[in-house]
């Protein structure tokens, strides 16, 4: 059985292989109603776009909106990898952490 690799060790070309085939998968159990599988895949997208990304791009401080959450902020503390560390503006103020590929840039009359 081939050991499949971590999204950290995929080129990213492999990595759009797998988004798509994700994507694809996703697409089929939501005809199919598998909610729970459907946002698993979800998921699992997110996390692959996320090493597509540069987190040098994210600063520390800054507040970005969440992507597929319009009106929901959140203030990067750190970056760990490809996870923001933070808190939610509005929310109830527990750190969390967040792939980067859900953080939208914010222009600065937007908050």
């Amino acid at each position: 059985m081939q050991q499949e690799k971590r999204y950290s060790q995929l080129t990213e070309h492999e990595l759009r292989q797998e988004i798509a085939k994700l994507r694809e998968q996703a697409r089929k159990a939501e005809q199919l109603g598998m909610v729970n599988e459907f946002a698993v895949l979800e998921r699992k997208v997110l996390m692959a776009q996320a090493y597509l990304l540069n987190p040098d791009s994210f600063i520390p401080g800054e507040i970005y909106e969440l992507e597929g959450d319009p009106g929901q902020y959140f203030k990067i503390e750190y970056l760990n990898g490809v996870f923001a560390w933070g808190y939610r503006l509005k929310g109830d103020g527990k750190e969390e952490a967040v792939p980067i590929s859900i953080l939208k840039g914010l222009k600065k009359e937007s908050i």
